[in-house]
């Protein structure tokens, strides 16, 4: 099920699905009122003259102007907002290009556009005269009227739409929203039973003797591994009785026919049964934040490093990601990060997988912003004041030694580095907190 849900969000994810739902629906409703028209006699006199046409030519004249108007629009407006998306790529990557893509207003706009397009080709096929009269669908007209007034207040929202999209602070500001919704939901995961985070290697070999055979699991096909159902893995693995050792984890690029981990069984599985588990691995052309805690943030690094190149050099952007960044961390230092050992619901060690833990999730965040940042003071000092906010929050030993590294590493940064001594002695000064 869990897998079904995935794919559903992946397909709503793409640029394609929404519009033509939409195209979709529209000419169903077309075809509804077109038949309305057909049982309902409305009066062109009166105030119904300022509302319905009177003659066909005046009807396939309003019709092809707004079919002309809408097509032409839409192309028009989009073009130009491709060309303006595709000059911000260079400051703020292309996630400025999926983030347009994936929008629901962006997309709904596009819909909205072709279909009214559509519904006045279709209609304009039905205006005609017949032996025993003309046949003016006077309803369907003033549909396809009221979607074209519709579609030029949908135009303002779409270009302020773009206008504020196009902002760094509002894209840095959408990918880490994005971010803590995943974190509050992946963090802890349920993949079975946790065990004993400090299960000994002892006993887990003890364990593995009773499972003598190895089997190697392969995936059947390349790719940046995007989602791993979790359930049936375990169920399967119980089903079977094996044992499950993953290497890997959602994020990393699987080459085809390389190992991804180890299948211990008391008993030669079959080639099918091998390649049952396969089905339970999606592999993809990008890496998705489903079950990737780090890919969001990687996108904030990828802001912050361009940010610091020579050719832009805008820092203010970079310490708008570090401040975000800084945000979760600080929620990751209160989460309690899920065991790599699962059980069954008999209580018997099922898979071993390969797990986050908060030291990577703050190397991936702060290392190669500290790497870029070498000439730029400010934000190696902001650098240093969001340690210093995450090392309030940090409580087991392993995570606050973590922030000691990174601090320590980015003291030396500036000791190297930095021109006048007084920004050395302000980020020294800001490190003691820390050291001490």
């Amino acid at each position: 099920m869990k897998k079904l849900l995935f794919v559903w969000k992946q397909l709503n994810t793409t640029f394609w699905f929404l519009p033509t739902f939409i195209i979709c629906l529209s000419i169903v409703l077309v075809i509804f009122i077109l038949r309305l028209d057909e049982v309902i006699t409305i009066s062109t006199d009166g105030l119904g003259r300022f509302f319905f046409v009177n003659s066909i030519e005046s009807a396939r004249s309003l019709l092809t102007t707004i079919a002309g108007a809408m097509i032409g629009v839409a192309g028009t407006v989009f073009s130009i907002t491709l060309v303006a998306l595709s000059l911000t790529t260079s400051q703020l990557g292309s996630r400025q290009i999926r983030n347009f893509m994936y929008h629901k207003l962006n997309q709904f706009v596009l819909g909205s556009y072709i279909s009214t397009f559509v519904c006045c080709v279709i209609i304009l096929n039905v205006v005609n005269k017949f032996d025993n009269g003309i046949f003016i669908p006077h309803l369907t007209i003033l549909f396809a009227t009221v979607l074209s007034i519709a579609n030029i207040i949908l135009l303002i929202f779409f270009i302020h739409n773009v206008a504020v999209s196009i902002q760094a602070n509002s894209v840095v500001a959408e990918i880490s929203k994005e971010l803590s919704d995943n974190l509050n939901t992946m963090f802890p995961e349920s993949f079975g039973d946790e065990t004993n985070k400090t299960l000994s290697e002892e006993s887990l070999e003890d364990t593995k003797l009773n499972y003598p055979i190895k089997h190697d699991l392969i995936l059947g096909s390349s790719g940046y591994l995007q989602y791993m159902d979790n359930e049936k893995l375990l169920s399967k693995a119980e089903k079977l009785d094996v044992i499950l050792q993953i290497d890997c984890r959602p994020g990393n690029y699987m080459v085809q026919g390389v190992k991804a981990g180890l299948i211990y069984s008391k008993e030669i599985l079959s080639e099918k049964q091998l390649q049952q588990f396969q089905t339970f691995f999606i592999t993809g052309n990008t890496r998705t934040s489903e079950q990737d805690a780090e890919h969001s943030i990687h996108q904030l690094v990828e802001i912050a490093s361009r940010a610091l190149s020579p050719g832009i050099n805008d820092p203010y952007t970079a310490i708008a990601c570090i401040d975000n960044l800084t945000k979760s961390m600080v929620f990751l230092s209160s989460v309690d990060f899920p065991s790599k050992y699962r059980l069954d619901k008999n209580n018997n060690l099922r898979a071993i997988i390969h797990n986050l833990s908060f030291e990577s999730m703050l190397d991936a965040a702060f290392n190669q912003i500290r790497q870029f940042s070498k000439d730029s003071p400010s934000v190696v000092i902001r650098l240093m004041d969001a340690l210093t906010t995450i090392n309030k929050f940090v409580k087991l030993k392993e995570q606050k030694e973590a922030v000691k590294k990174h601090a320590i590493m980015v003291l030396n940064l500036g000791k190297n580095r930095f021109d006048e001594p007084n920004d050395f002695k302000d980020l020294e000064k800001r490190a003691k907190s820390i050291l001490d």
